[in-house]
């Protein structure tokens, strides 16, 4: 492992589990101080220089006391959301507002309460800082089955995503999102099992998830880290805007 990212400092949502908690290692691994945040913190991380905080997305007045007492960053990666199941018919208002709450608005408040600092940090440093936003391929890119809520959140998070890189393209700020396809992960276990009880086994439901993935396989936590490591490094600096499928051709 290289020390790509040593000296930057990162903050890392829905750090606990799954992708953020991949990409948090993957961060910290690289060289990089990583402050890794989940509303039920109590992973116990493989990789040295991970600090970790309580921090639930949806309160406003945390995201921004948190961004007080952490100081500027270089690399902000927003990985917390959910995904609901179900088409418009099953919708209700209650889902709508809670998913957008948590994978937009979520964002939303992450960004603005800590670009200020970046944008400082980049200026002083005469670098660029690096803000990852984890989206779907479930989204403009992809209708998925049964994501009605989940995919309009996510095709408003690359709206989000391309609308902070064009205000701060000049400022030395670059904003990423990465699309993936189905990951192993534990909500994606979760589904995996969910969809069983209705269909009367594992392996009929992983037979239907597959049968949808060109590759024959859904994708790896360490994947999607690997992708948000080059995002968050130097290699990237010429990169902004960017909308990147990671998803075994999912979206072809």
């Amino acid at each position: 492992m290289t020390a790509r990212l040593s000296g930057k400092v990162a903050v890392v949502t829905a750090a606990a589990a799954g992708i953020g908690r991949a990409i948090a290692e993957r961060l910290a691994r690289e060289g990089a101080s990583v402050h890794a945040t989940d509303r039920e913190p109590g992973a116990r991380y493989e990789a040295a220089g991970i600090s970790v905080a309580t921090l639930d997305v949806t309160d406003g007045a945390a995201v921004t006391a948190l961004a007080a007492a952490i100081g500027p960053v270089d690399i902000l990666v927003n990985a917390a959301g959910i995904v609901p199941h179900g088409s418009v018919l099953e919708a209700t208002e209650a889902e709508w507002d809670r998913t957008f709450d948590i994978n937009v608005k979520g964002m939303h408040r992450m960004v603005q309460a800590f670009l200020p600092g970046m944008l400082e940090r980049a200026e002083a440093q005469q670098s660029s800082g690096s803000i990852i936003n984890i989206a779907s391929c479930a989204s403009s890119l992809k209708g998925i089955p049964n994501r009605y809520v989940y995919g309009a959140t996510k095709g408003a998070v690359l709206g989000l995503t391309k609308a902070v890189a064009v205000d701060f393209v000049a400022r030395r700020i670059r904003c990423n999102a990465i699309c993936p396809g189905p990951v192993r992960t534990p909500s994606w276990s979760g589904r995996v099992e969910a969809f069983a009880t209705a269909l009367g086994s594992v392996e009929q439901a992983l037979d239907v998830y597959l049968s949808r993935q060109p590759m024959g396989r859904v994708g790896e936590a360490d994947e999607i880290a690997a992708l948000a490591a080059y995002l968050a490094a130097d290699e990237s600096a010429f990169m902004t805007g960017g909308i990147i499928p990671i998803d075994g051709g999912l979206s072809l």
